[in-house]
């Protein structure tokens, strides 16, 4: 005998596993030894905290997790050897193999007991230091804003121990720990910080370093972001975790198979054919343990999955929102701010959603290999007819699957163009409303979304489609095999048809899902396409500035030859050969025309422009940043607002004038005390007194050692520079002292000559020229009288009620408790008045009917064994199926037609009724409410209206007819109180990451500036956490209950089967009682699908009671009243009569204008001014009515405005507003949005504000582009579009809000001149800062703290030298002169 042969037994399987037995009693012989030691050396000593810590087992959940996974795939192997042994005889090595597998489930079932309690104290122990600590360290850090734990958790970005963090293995496999938040929620309202904190393994705080450090190692060559360096990086971030769900994928797959495997055997059982005596409780145990492996296996897959999907898009919504901090001023410009809040809230929400498929791609054919397997045993080769119909079907959803993924991809971009429509008129509503144009822009909104509705047509009856196919899928491929089985002779027993049944509807999951999981992939793969193309964009360029050490220079600024454009693919440069030297300690002043490039100089300074060639030094602070300042003193500001500086300041500075959003400004750039200081023209919003004071004791003062550089379109600031530039065209022409350029170029002459163009005004109305149209002096005293008694109330105008109620923006409203029967009625009776509600579920009746009736018939009309004559014929038998399966398909159809037509039209007319509401909100609405909140209505609860409401209440009817459980409803009242405020938790959290992201984009400049990029980052992670904690415990409460539930039904279904083997013979017919089993296997899936519809029903339910909410928003009064509409020719004469006028933002809010009375002459000019917070812009807002008397009223021409429509009021009046607003489109539609106007008039209005030329020279004329905001033209430029749209207008009465605000003089006398000339026999009511704005009209309106403080013509205040406007004029000609 050879070497080899001799050796061949230790190959042989008796010897394998043999070997392995005695491996693993060896292993349990030293686990006994081991605890034996263990429980002696306790008794003698009382264990310190050090020896717990010594006891710490490393990776102990993963190590305990293996070794449970390991004893439980033994059962399974174990109880499949024994099944298979003894329906094929025992042997000694078949008995040897099956000691094997019960050593191991002991061997590694006593380590899993072993570790859990190893471990346990530890964790313990843990948990106490960790509440230790938490009580010492604000005593050791001084600090008592740490003493409260959630404080500190809220600081910290959850790194208090939570209770997923520390539970033991049985409270992680039972989901126990959620218990606590369960109980807290049904006794009470669960509001955020009911919500215990992440893990730091789930907060994006700990998970975001540790991506971006495998992205950067990914993208070692430096090439740039692609979608495989960041699929890379997503799933190395994550790769553990991924590893176990793929162990539990496995262990659900194999238990769920073990029921139909076994099926034929329990009703051969029943039948009385069994081999040995207690084969039937073994079949049993069999079953349950089955169960208990595939609901637990499940359980964890899925509640691992949605971890893994929170982890992937919380730190990709990190990635976007850090690189939108450092693009490039061209990339922006590819990019607007709607397209990049998609990135966050579509693709990377996209990205989670992926997770659940993450495993489809391997399970998908290891399911049907198993299915296939079954079949073959059971019906032998008409297996091969159950493959090849399950391929046919799953081909058949293919092309579906493509037509669903055309038409999502074209409903997704359909949808990116009406949110970036949304975004920018929520931005922009107020300049809507004033014009009267905000139901044209909704017609757009309209228009667009009608685009969108016909993809989503499409989509959701293609979806109807692939839906009908899953639901008859278990029934063609059951017809075929049967089929298949008759002609080939192969005879059909009870036992085999109702295994083949129960594996047919196991199998209907794969064959739904596969063509659904491509189509997710191709999905999700756009969508990380999108986000690499996003995150390889330009940045800032790093090199555009050399930053020499502090101190190293005297040099402050050096420019050498430097080139500087927007927009790299120009021709010509934004800036040209610019040479400049600024020395530590200097004041430059940088002056221009309009559009002459002085801001870009200063933003080519701060490194926001591309660097085309040339040098730029900078030697500033420590902290190597230029401060940007655009404000001045706020002290008295403070001492106005309500609540000081706790008052809470709306979106984008709504609830501040435009003085005083810059005062904050300075505030914030003094508090820097940084070495360099940029000013862009600060002082265009501020009345003329506030501009000298800040000036003088700003930058003459404050700031009188530092280097400091400010464009100003005001001459009187620029003697006390010690450099001038001036500009022209992007390039600096002239530079110097003010004496030294006074006469060496046309272009400072022609800026100084407008100056002093504008001071001659001022001299003539000294001299005592007033015009010739006078207003009676009574007008004047009654104006002044009413002042100075008004000036004795409310000084201040501060409310007595500090509270957080009075504050403009409140937190967003959430609705609180059960959703109210009137949401589910309202959304299911909004289609055709619910008409369609009884036909989709008789549908489902007879679907149901007709399922149940087929399998009944394949019961019944076939023998329990092939002994057995059959009741009726092999022909009758197929016939009878196949007509059962066509009427179910058919009903199955007209249910899912019926439904999608349902949903699609309760979709649109949601959609129109919504959106209708927000834009007839008044407009204290848009100024309370962010725009995030509005959004994500219009947005995510939209998408769920449209996408998922449909199918999900579709479900819970459907499911409720399949199965109606008692006991599931119970422990769902239990449950569901806390889901379903966790799920409104999430609605309310992910409205303030969009809100943050959007300011961001548009605050880029400023917070690059300030240095405070980590701070915002930072700020961006903690509003990530707080959105990823609700969702968390959401997928923890859900399978929490499911879990359960799942116990509960794996129990009911072992007592049933106990049941069924302990009853007498023939008392129940074996292919009943297996058909009973059969639908019994799926026991817990109906359960858990009833609960889980009700419950998916009630937290998506919360989409449409959002949107409800915003449907039901108190009305701005009518546009039109048609019984009583003013004249066609009204106003006549343009008078303006105020009487008793009082104006408060809401009720909760104090007087702004506190009693005014005075009259606007006809035909005449009026200017209104006063120090920044006096009330010039709520009389202009009340004279639109854009808020309405609290008690007064103003009369226009004999018409009270409060008597008519809106429309009315607004169509016949105009307004050239204090921020110039462009929407993106064309020159054409931002002049004409109505189409009023033809092309000659439009070119005419052109040329009037001398932007005819600026036009003409652009390639498209009047359909050139205007981007988003109009940034592609200058501030000036869009006031002179502006000024365009009231000459096109041609109304009676014209205000200007500061309207000259931005531009330089010259082009203000431009304006001005252009308004006496077209607006001469009009009424023109000027609110304005620079005096020489209002100095030649022939009334001025002093206002003071919301009171009439003077009230007359320029001429005779003058003559009072004592009067504000006389000390106003002549401090103006004071600092001008």
């Amino acid at each position: 005998m050879s070497l080899d042969t001799s050796f061949d037994f230790l190959l042989k399987p008796i010897f394998l596993h043999g070997f392995s037995a005695a491996l693993h009693m060896v292993l349990l012989l030293f686990l006994l030894v081991l605890w034996v030691v263990n429980v002696v050396k306790e008794a003698g000593e009382e264990g310190s905290k050090e020896t717990l810590r010594q006891r710490k087992v490393s990776w102990y959940k993963q190590t305990l997790g293996c070794c449970f996974a390991v004893s439980a795939f033994n059962i399974v192997l174990c109880l499949l050897s024994y099944f298979y042994q003894y329906r094929n005889g025992w042997s000694e090595e078949k008995l040897v193999t099956l000691s094997d597998y019960v050593l191991k489930i002991l061997a590694w079932g006593a380590i899993c007991v072993y570790l859990n309690c190893q471990f346990s104290n530890y964790g313990e122990l843990k948990r106490n230091e960790g509440e230790d600590a938490l009580l010492e360290e604000p005593f050791l850090s001084g600090d008592s804003s740490v003493s409260n734990g959630v404080e500190l958790s809220k600081k910290r970005g959850g790194d208090t121990v939570t209770p997923y963090s520390n539970a033991g293995i049985f409270s992680i496999l039972t989901f126990s720990w959620m218990g606590p938040t369960i109980a807290a929620g049904s006794k009470k309202t669960l509001d955020l910080e009911d919500v215990p904190q992440l893990d730091s393994r789930d907060s994006v705080v700990g998970l975001f370093p540790k991506f971006r450090n495998m992205l950067e190692a990914a993208d070692g060559e430096g090439t740039g972001v692609t979608t495989l360096k960041l699929v890379k990086a997503l799933l190395f971030s994550v790769w553990k975790d991924i590893l176990w769900t793929g162990l539990f994928v496995f262990m659900y797959t194999v238990a769920s198979y073990v029921g139909p495997y076994l099926i034929d055997t329990f009703v051969q059982y029943l039948n009385g054919q069994w081999v040995f005596k207690n084969e039937g409780y073994l079949l049993v145990t069999a079953f349950f343990v089955a169960k208990l492996v595939e609901c637990t296996s499940q359980r964890w897959w899925f509640f691992k999955l949605q971890q893994v999907g929170i982890r992937l898009r919380a730190v990709l919504i990190a990635m976007i929102y850090n690189k939108g901090l450092t693009l490039s001023c061209q990339s922006k410009q590819s990019q607007t701010s709607g397209e990049i809040i998609n990135y966050m809230t579509v693709d990377a929400e996209r990205v989670d959603d992926f997770s659940w498929y993450m495993h489809d791609l391997w399970m998908v054919p290891l399911q049907v290999t198993l299915a296939l397997l079954i079949l073959y045993k059971n019906l032998g080769l008409a297996a091969i007819a159950a493959f090849v119909t399950t391929i046919l079907v799953m081909l058949a959803n293919i092309p579906l699957g493509k037509m669903l993924e055309k038409f999502q991809d074209k409903l997704m971009k359909s949808k990116d163009e009406r949110m970036k429509a949304t975004s920018e008129i929520l931005r922009n509503m107020r300049i809507l409303k004033l014009q009267g144009w905000e139901m044209k822009f909704l017609s757009k909104i309209i228009g667009l979304r009608s685009v969108e509705e016909g993809w989503l047509k499409r989509f959701v009856y293609t979806n109807a489609m692939t839906s009908f196919l899953f639901w008859i899928s278990p029934s063609f491929v059951s017809v075929a095999t049967f089929g298949a089985c008759i002609l080939l002779g192969i005879p059909l027993e009870s036992g085999k048809i109702l295994s083949a049944l129960a594996t047919f509807r196991i199998l209907q999951e794969p064959i739904y899902g596969l063509p659904d999981t491509i189509s997710m992939i191709v999905l999700t793969k756009v969508s990380l396409d999108r986000i690499a193309t996003f995150l390889r964009l330009d940045d800032l360029q790093p090199d555009a500035m050399e930053k020499l050490p502090r101190g190293s220079s005297n040099t402050a600024i050096e420019i050498v030859d430097g080139n500087f454009s927007w927009d790299l693919s120009s021709s010509s440069p934004t800036l040209k050969d610019i040479n400049l030297k600024v020395f530590h300690g200097m004041r430059v002043a940088v002056c221009g025309t309009v559009g002459s490039g002085k801001s870009s100089l200063l933003s080519c300074i701060l490194g926001e422009i591309p660097k085309i060639s040339g040098t730029l030094k900078f030697c500033g602070d420590g902290q190597e940043k230029v401060r940007v300042l655009e404000g001045c003193s706020l002290k008295k500001d403070l001492e106005i607002l309500s609540f000081c500086d706790q008052t809470v300041i709306g979106e984008r500075g709504i609830n501040l004038s435009g003085g005083q959003k810059q005062r904050i400004q300075i505030a914030r750039a003094l508090y820097q005390d940084a070495d360099i200081y940029l000013f862009d023209d600060p002082f265009s919003a501020v009345d003329a007194h506030t501009g000298s004071h800040s000036f003088k004791e700003v930058l003459l003062g404050i700031l009188s050692s530092k280097t400091v550089i400010y464009v100003t379109h005001q001459v009187e600031f620029l003697p006390a520079a010690d450099l001038i530039l001036v500009m022209k065209n992007g390039s600096i022409t002239q530079a110097g002292k003010y004496n030294d350029i006074l006469n060496s170029g046309a272009d400072f002459m022609e800026l100084v000559g407008a100056h002093k163009k504008a001071l001659s005004a001022l001299d003539t109305v000294e001299a005592g020229s007033v015009s010739e149209k006078r207003v009676s002096e009574g007008d004047g005293a009654s104006g002044s009288a009413n002042g100075e008694m008004l000036k004795e109330g409310n000084e201040n105008g501060k409310v007595d009620d500090d509270g957080p109620k009075g504050q403009l923006v409140q937190e967003e409203e959430r609705e609180k408790g059960r959703v109210g029967f009137s949401v589910y009625w309202k959304y299911i009776t909004t289609a055709y008045g619910g008409a369609l509600i009884p036909f989709i579920l008789l549908a489902q009746i007879l679907f149901q009917v007709f399922q149940i009736g087929s399998n009944y018939w394949m019961a019944w009309a076939s023998p329990v064994s092939a002994d057995v004559k059959p009741p009726v014929t092999n022909l009758t038998l197929i016939i009878v199926y196949l007509a059962l399966a066509f009427a179910s398909a058919f009903s199955v159809f007209a249910r899912s037609m019926l439904l999608n037509t349902a949903g699609y039209k309760t979709a649109t007319l949601l959609f129109k009724k919504m959106h209708l509401c927000i834009f007839r909100a008044p407009m204290l609405f848009f100024d309370s409410t962010p725009s995030g909140r509005i959004l994500n209505r219009a947005s995510t609860d939209q998408s769920v209206v449209d996408l998922t409401m449909p199918l999900l209440v579709g479900a819970f009817a459907f499911s409720v007819i399949q199965l109606l459980g008692i006991i599931a409803v119970m422990s769902q009242q239990y449950y569901i109180s806390s889901a379903r405020e966790l799920a409104r938790l999430v609605g309310v959290c992910k409205a303030p990451v969009i809100q943050n992201f959007s300011k961001t984009i548009l605050g880029a400049t400023t917070i690059r500036s300030f240095d405070q990029e980590s701070r915002f980052q930072q700020k961006n992670m903690e509003l990530m956490d707080a959105y990823s904690r609700p969702n968390f415990y959401v997928a923890g409460a859900m399978e929490w209950l499911c879990f359960r539930l799942d116990m509960l039904s794996s129990i009911t279904f072992a007592f049933f089967l106990f049941f069924l083997i302990s009853i007498p013979k023939g008392i129940i017919d074996p292919a009943i009682a297996g058909l009973a089993v059969t639908y019994g296997l799926n026991l817990n899936m109906l359960q858990a699908w009833v609960v889980r519809n009700i419950c998916s029903m009630e937290n998506r339910i919360i989409s449409v009671e959002r949107i409800l909410q915003y449907s039901s928003i108190p009305s701005e009064p009518a546009l039109v009243i048609e019984t009583n509409r003013p004249d066609q020719s009204w106003p006549f004469c343009g008078e303006v009569h105020i009487h008793d006028l009082q104006v408060r933002y809401a009720s909760h809010m104090p007087l702004v204008l506190r009693g005014l009375t005075c009259t606007f002459p006809g035909g005449l000019k009026t200017g209104i001014v006063g120090r920044t917070g006096s009330g010039k812009t709520t009389l202009k807002q009340a004279l639109f009515r854009i808020v309405e008397p609290a008690a007064g009223q103003i009369i226009i021409d004999g018409v009270s405005i409060s008597s008519i429509g809106l429309h009315d009021l607004w169509l016949r009046l105009s307004i050239i507003p204090q921020d110039p607003t462009m929407f993106e489109g064309t020159v054409r539609s931002n002049l004409d949005p109505l189409e009023e106007y033809t092309d000659e008039q439009i070119w005419e209005v052109l040329d009037k504000c001398q932007l005819g030329d600026e036009v003409r020279k652009k390639e498209g004329k009047l359909e050139s582009s205007v981007s988003e905001n109009g940034e592609n033209w200058s501030m000036g430029q869009r006031q002179l579009v502006c000024l365009g749209r009231v000459l096109l207008k041609k109304s009676k009465i014209l205000v200007l809000d500061e309207a000259t605000a931005s531009v330089d003089t010259a082009t203000d006398n431009l304006i001005q001149t252009t308004l006496r000339e077209h607006f001469c026999d009009r009424t023109v009511i000027t609110i304005a800062h620079r005096i020489t704005s209002v100095v030649d009209s022939d009334m001025v309106l002093l206002l003071s703290q919301g009171v009439i403080e003077e009230y007359d013509s320029p001429a005779r205040l003058l003559e009072n030298k004592s009067s504000s406007f006389a000390q106003l004029v002549a401090e103006y000609s004071m600092r001008s002169k």
